[in-house]
């Protein structure tokens, strides 16, 4: 008997009809001899109808309040799934996050796990019921408080889960058939990937894949989770993510390809700090007025000097919702930084080619900076590490370039992938 934990986004418990389709396979894993442990999302667009509701009561919501709002969308699906599961003959228990044991931090609406202690998961297991675990949340022990651990934070409830309980396998389901070469809603054609390796999917998921959460990968990554992405759609395979030194999950000796992926996102924007003084410790001072603002910086371009004022640009991105936070905080310390000026710009894109072939090939920069060009595609900034070349771009181009490098680097597959909802999540 193996121990499966499986994750059902919002989109796959949109409504009614969902909820039953994801309680028949839940059961079909469960009678098929498994001991099953759910992981949920809130109902489709649950969890944005309620901030727009927050915000139409009150301009700034109070942080904890907002999370006992929030957790309520989990609340919901996890009851309606077992109720479900229980009509079809099989016991089922939901839990919320802090009766699962998803102990976390007490940041609200950025929570991060600090400890897992599923008692009453494993005791419902061990009663023969399937868990259902409501994603996203859990509970700060230093303040009494329920917390929300963020986007994509049921991933990562599902993840932490599968660590702590030693399960077989995590299963990720979502609206898509498996991780694929990019985002199939801009490029029809993007091929399925069967295997990634763990590695290749963290660089994805940090340059803007939305089909894994980014902590997720990490924790799965970090405890020897076996990650499956499938769709709660069909019955495709999907794909595995798993770690290379233990080898590929069929057996296989496959020659990593040169290029698995292309991620893109708008999500974040592009500070320009010029006319900073040339000399030891100017660059410290900035990022370190950055740092406290807790802003997560990305891509750094640093201008050589000019010689007749010794002065350069410092140009850096940051997510777009930490963007008026930072440049308040470098305006306030203008006169000590003694810059010149101070430019924000929020309409950029990245583009990331991701590849474990990277390391033992050549010309695959000069390809990307070659096909960008010949699709007047200009490039604002270049970041790079041994398996990634991140660019960043206008924004109303994002989508074309992902397209011209997709079809250059051999990655279009013969028929077009099949999308059943909506958000690749």
């Amino acid at each position: 008997m193996a121990l499966i934990v499986q994750k059902f986004g919002g989109s796959s418990v949109a409504d009614a009809e969902s909820v039953k389709r994801v309680a028949k396979r839940i059961v079909e894993t469960r009678r098929a001899g498994n001991d099953v442990v759910v992981a949920v999302s809130a109902m489709g667009d649950t969890t944005d109808e309620l901030l727009d509701l927050a915000a139409e009561c009150t301009p700034i919501p109070a942080p904890r309040e907002l999370d006992m709002l929030l957790t309520a969308g989990e609340r919901i699906s996890m009851a309606l799934l077992a109720m479900t599961i229980k009509g079809m003959g099989l016991e089922a228990l939901s839990f919320t996050g802090s009766q699962a044991g998803m102990i976390t931090t007490a940041e609200h609406g950025a929570a991060k796990i600090v400890d897992v202690t599923p008692g009453r998961v494993r005791e419902a297991l061990d009663q023969g019921a399937i868990a259902i675990v409501a994603g996203f949340q859990g509970f700060s022990r230093d303040s009494r408080d329920i917390t929300t651990l963020g986007r994509g934070g049921s991933d990562t409830t599902a993840v932490a889960l599968a660590a702590a309980l030693g399960a077989d396998v995590c299963e990720i389901y979502t609206d898509v058939d498996g991780i694929f070469t990019t985002d199939p809603r801009v490029v029809p054609l993007a091929r399925k990937i069967d295997a990634i390796t763990a590695e290749e999917m963290l660089e994805l998921a940090a340059s803007g894949a939305k089909v894994l959460h980014l902590r997720a990968v990490e924790y799965a990554r970090r405890h020897g989770v076996v990650l499956h992405v499938r769709s709660s759609f069909s019955d495709e395979p999907g794909t595995i993510v798993y770690d290379p030194e233990k080898g590929h999950p069929k057996g296989e000796q496959v020659e990593e390809p040169i290029i698995t992926g292309i991620a893109a996102e708008k999500s974040e924007a592009k500070i320009t700090v010029g006319g900073v003084p040339d000399v030891p410790g100017k660059s410290a001072q900035i990022f370190e007025i950055v740092a406290k603002t807790h802003a997560n910086v990305d891509m750094i371009v640093q201008n050589v000097s000019a010689a007749q004022t010794n002065r350069t640009d410092i140009s850096f991105t940051i997510p777009l919702a930490d963007g008026r936070r930072v440049i308040e905080a470098l305006e306030a310390e203008r006169d000590d930084l003694q810059f010149e000026s101070l430019q924000y710009d929020d309409q950029i894109a990245k583009i990331a080619v991701v590849g474990a072939g990277m390391r033992t090939s050549t010309g695959v920069s000069a390809q990307l900076f070659r096909t960008l060009f010949e699709a007047g595609i200009n490039i604002e900034m270049i970041s790079t590490s041994e398996i990634r070349i991140s660019v960043v771009t206008r924004a109303d181009l994002m989508d074309k370039a992902v397209k011209v490098l997709h079809t250059a680097f051999g990655l279009d597959a013969d028929t077009e992938a099949t999308v059943y909802a909506g958000t690749g999540r």
